[in-house]
């Protein structure tokens, strides 16, 4: 049987770099030059404030060396589409213009379009059903385009993970289920088998660990690894990381279901060789052994507060939250023990005995807890997602007080400490 093939180069300028990664693995090889092609790049969020997009979103530069390669092999039908988080409307359009995407449109007719402002079409996956962004459907050919980094819920977020932003809003809540068939790792591996992916890049320029939101500690890889087999791709791109796929739910899940070797040896890589750079990229922050909260809890003698650790029913929405959720209350603490509260998030959570209060931090904690017995006292912040100036208002009331600009702080020293580091060019996101 013939080997899946993979290249990986050394980035040394992304066109240049591109080109020699399409030609190693032959990536345009059954594309039509009258093809409807889709380009989906990572662009899940984006902070306009402290933009932190490092090993978070697909380098501008990366996706301009790619459409311009396009141009010059003769394709014209070109679109980029994502489906960017809500918050609380989509920002798809603005993330367009800071990127500098508009000037691909000025210069080769790319449409530019966001999927939750058009079309979902409902598609059936045999045991559930997820609504698909029409786009994808229509297109011939899709060229994913997703980030080398990890997902403190799946552990590494690449092509399979990356097709998650072809859903609306419902669809993606529905991949967090609460039961465990539903599961996140069992339900968003299942899309690419509705989808024309032909081509798959990954932009290694930088690698994040403790993704998928931007934290400060990406880092310079300058890789880019190419496959018209997407799954090949995300087996490449684990290993570089340092990752089996036995241990990796996701791919495990889809590997079984297709027949797929989990083997690094039956895939044909060409350029770089994969041990040359394997290095373990971290997935998670450390919690700690009660679960009662992060290690940074016991180096402040943070005590009478248990925040159990998220599980893969906790949906984005609420995820981008957690860590704001997170610094606030550590703010809040004034060296005295915090009066017995427990927080409780996602869908799977139940309230514990012993506590005085009970936050319960969105709609589905919220309503799976409703007649939970034991809950002495409960805070709800039912929004969907929750709201902090609500969470504010609620803790004030039992006596915590919350200083939501030590989110606004938190963000500040994130984006300088950052931006400080080598190689670390907001160029990369621009395209000129």
């Amino acid at each position: 049987m013939t080997k899946p093939v993979v290249s990986v180069v050394k980035s040394d300028g992304a066109y240049k770099s591109l080109k020699e990664a399409l030609e190693l693995c032959g990536g345009l090889e059954g594309f039509n030059k009258k093809d409807k092609i889709l380009i989906k790049p990572n662009l899940v969020g984006y902070d306009f404030d402290y933009p932190l997009p490092f090993g978070m979103i697909t380098t501008s530069a990366v996706i301009s060396a790619l459409v311009r390669i396009l141009a010059e092999e003769g394709f014209s039908n070109l679109t980029i589409g994502e489906a960017p988080l809500m918050f609380p409307k989509t920002v798809g359009r603005q993330m367009y213009r800071t990127l500098g995407y508009e000037r691909l449109k000025e210069r080769y007719g790319v449409e530019l379009v966001d999927f939750n402002e058009e079309k979902f079409i409902p598609v059936n996956f045999g045991h559930f059903e997820l609504e698909l962004a029409q786009r994808v459907l229509e297109a011939d050919k899709i060229i994913n385009v997703p980030v080398l980094k990890t997902h403190n819920q799946c552990k590494i977020s690449l092509g399979i993970k990356n097709l998650k932003g072809c859903l609306n809003r419902k669809s993606k809540q529905f991949c967090h289920g609460k039961e465990m068939e539903f599961d996140l790792d069992r339900t968003f591996n299942n899309i690419i088998d509705k989808l024309p992916v032909a081509l798959t890049i990954i932009d290694g320029v930088f690698v994040l660990p403790r993704g998928p939101a931007a934290n400060g500690y990406a880092y310079r890889k300058n890789l880019i690894i190419a496959s018209r087999d997407t799954y090949a791709c995300d087996l490449v791109g684990s290993e570089i990381m340092d990752y089996k796929i036995e241990d990796v739910p996701h791919l495990r899940h889809y590997a079984e279901r297709h027949g797929r070797s989990k083997n690094l040896a039956d895939v044909e890589v060409r350029g770089e060789s994969v041990e040359k750079h394997r290095k373990y990229v971290e997935y998670d922050f450390e919690w700690l052994p009660d679960d009662s909260g992060p290690k940074g809890f016991a180096k402040r003698g943070i005590s009478g507060l248990m925040v159990h650790k998220w599980d893969s029913s906790l949906c984005t929405g609420c995820s981008i939250l957690y860590n704001p959720m997170l610094v606030t209350l550590m703010a809040a603490f004034t060296g005295r023990p915090f009066p017995g509260i427990e927080v409780i998030t996602g869908k799977r959570m139940q309230a514990s005995p012993g506590f005085e209060t009970t936050v319960l931090f969105g709609r589905c904690p919220t309503e799976s807890n409703k007649d939970n017995p034991h809950i002495k006292r409960a805070v709800k912040i039912k929004g969907c997602p929750p709201d902090l100036n609500e969470l504010s208002t609620a803790m004030a009331g039992i006596g915590v007080n919350i200083d939501l600009n030590q989110v606004d702080s938190f963000k500040k020293y994130m984006y300088n400490k950052t931006v400080a580091q080598e190689g670390f060019d907001m160029g990369l996101y621009e395209i000129n």
